[in-house]
């Protein structure tokens, strides 16, 4: 019985000296409070008491930023959330530099959020999201770079604009399509008009091309109905027979 316990001791101290490291964790181990090195993937030896480990790991991280209320350059309260993705890429650094890297990367999220959003227009919010989420992904991206953790990108979700605001931009967009369809049928008159002004110079400049476009007329009345039609032919048009008759 006394020889047991020694080898009990000795089995249960070795199997709390041996870890098991997967491909995307880090062991950042330290020897009596400090820093000693970086152990990769496989069975690590720790000695108990003497050493002690911090588990890193190394894989992309999915961070939900809660809702913040913004208001915009315009006057205009929005509440906005986002997406963050991120990843250590320094264990050392994410251990030493910072209590808690997550904790701290999303606390830097929210306010360059509100920074940001703060800076620009409800219109530029709505329409040019994705230049937004470069600028708030190179900017956290600074901040977080002294802890070892890398932001690969950011993606605003969600803005929730006030009803009375939604109802104003429905009105706006309502006013710019009638200002199109306004605007398409006059720009087809006005290119019409050039066009019939541009045909106007060229029969002025050759008399015999407003008589063939008389004629042509003429057929194609006569085609779409069997009736009597009435039409002016100008003293141009007849002109050579006249002269013909009065030569005789």
């Amino acid at each position: 019985m006394t020889l047991l316990m020694p080898v009990v001791l000795l089995g249960f101290l070795l199997y709390a000296s041996f870890r098991r490291v997967m491909e995307y964790e880090r062991l950042v181990v330290f020897m009596l409070g400090k820093f000693q090195t970086v152990k990769g993937p496989g069975i690590r030896l720790v000695i108990p008491g003497l050493q002690q480990m911090v588990r890193v790991n190394l894989q992309t991280v999915t961070m939900e930023v809660p809702s913040q209320d913004v208001i915009t350059r315009d006057n205009i309260s929005v509440k906005v959330n986002a997406v963050i993705f991120l990843r250590v890429v320094d264990p050392q650094r994410a251990v030493l530099a910072v209590q808690d890297y997550l904790y701290s990367t999303s606390q830097v999220a929210q306010t360059t959020l509100r920074s940001v959003l703060g800076q620009s227009q409800l219109d530029d919010l709505l329409s040019k999201r994705d230049d937004i989420n470069l600028d708030l992904q190179r900017i956290i991206d600074q901040q977080t770079e002294p802890w070892g953790v890398k932001v690969a990108a950011v993606e605003v979700k969600n803005v929730d604009i006030p009803q009375d605001m939604q109802r104003a931009i429905a009105r706006q967009a309502e006013a710019e399509r009638e200002r199109r369809a306004k605007i398409i049928p006059a720009e087809g008159e006005f290119q019409a008009a050039q066009k019939l002004a541009e045909a106007a110079d060229v029969i002025s400049q050759n008399p015999a091309a407003l008589q063939l476009r008389y004629l042509q007329t003429l057929v194609e009345i006569a085609a779409e109905k069997n009736s009597t039609t009435i039409f002016p032919i100008p003293i141009d048009t007849l002109a050579p027979f006249i002269k013909g008759l009065l030569s005789k």
